[in-house]
């Protein structure tokens, strides 16, 4: 783990930022005393999109959502008139 002081890291810290994205963390001291780690963020499992497809149609089924008799046409022509 890297050390270095708030006065260095408020300098370089677009650098710093990068050097955590790709895994190191960096520990950041004020007089010597540890006030901040700078480290990578977790990570996020990616969802594929059959998947979410599926989730947010499950969904719109548990809630039963209608547009009543209405079609999604009708609603489309309906607000052009005004």
């Amino acid at each position: 783990m890297t050390t270095v002081g708030s006065y260095e890291a408020k300098t370089h810290l677009p650098k710093l930022l990068t050097r955590a994205a790709q895994g190191e963390k960096i520990l950041v001291t004020r007089r010597g005393v540890p006030v901040a780690l700078l480290s990578p963020p977790p990570q996020q499992d990616k969802k594929d999109v059959a998947t979410v497809v599926e989730e947010m149609l499950a969904f719109r089924d548990s809630r039963k959502l209608t547009l009543g008799k209405l079609t999604a046409r009708q609603l489309i022509e309906e607000g052009r008139r005004f």
